[in-house]
């Protein structure tokens, strides 16, 4: 619709533009526009941070997803936040830092696993009040490790062994998987060929102590509104 005052856009044509553009940058639309009290948010493929990652890549950017958190938090329209995961991983200290964000969120959250939720992709998974998995999709557990040109060996590996704490201390407070499991899974040489950890699929998940329960959509969505009604209970 043409404003004829000005020749401009119209409000509802602009907006609708800025939603189309909303959902191919962040893949949801943003909580202004968002008419429903659940939040979406999705992190897929490599969790970019500090660096770019390579263009060849699908990515999720930290810097998009902390903003939506943020409006999450502060808009009193949202009562639930629903994260979905099918990431390979990627940014440990960004990833963290998000995993941080939504544990800290007052609202009710729940995470799907959907595909993947690969290395970092595991405390991302276990962030929220209460965590699901498809029965086809993977977790990978590994300890975090670096490619390329390493100055002065002996610092870098006492910082990675603080980083790798800071993880285990976190899924560890945030699951119910036992802490010498997960060290164990962690630490196994007999799953993956060129790299020390445990692939689990689906159920393994849960059985551990890793994720909740095995479920999709509509268990998720179900799980958040009742969250959410005991949140207004309260």
């Amino acid at each position: 619709m043409v404003n004829k005052n000005n020749g401009n856009k119209g409000t509802g044509e602009k907006d609708n533009t800025e939603i189309k553009e909303n959902i191919k940058e962040f893949g949801i639309p943003t909580t202004l526009e968002y008419k429903s009290n659940i939040q979406f948010i999705s992190i897929i493929g490599e969790i970019e941070g500090h660096n770019i990652a390579n263009a060849d890549k699908k990515s999720t950017k930290y810097e998009h997803i902390i903003p939506l958190l943020i409006s999450a938090q502060l808009n009193p329209k949202i009562e639930g936040i629903l994260i979905i995961l099918n990431t390979v991983g990627g940014d440990v200290e960004a990833g963290l830092a998000l995993a941080e964000m939504i544990n800290s969120i007052s609202k009710p959250t729940v995470s799907l696993v959907l595909g993947g939720g690969h290395s970092i992709g595991v405390p991302l998974a276990t962030s929220t009040d209460y965590s699901f998995i498809v029965p086809t999709a993977t977790m990978t557990i590994h300890p975090i490790r670096t490619t390329g040109l390493v100055i002065g060996v002996p610092q870098t590996f006492r910082y990675f062994e603080k980083m790798q704490k800071r993880i285990n201390n976190f899924v560890i407070k945030t699951s119910k998987i036992e802490e010498g499991v997960f060290h164990q899974l962690m630490y196994s040489t007999d799953e993956l060929a060129n790299d020390v950890g445990t692939i689990l699929v689906g159920v393994e998940a849960v059985n551990y102590g890793l994720i909740n329960q095995v479920g999709g959509l509509s268990a998720a969505l179900d799980k958040l509104n009742r969250l959410i009604d005991i949140n207004k209970n309260r």
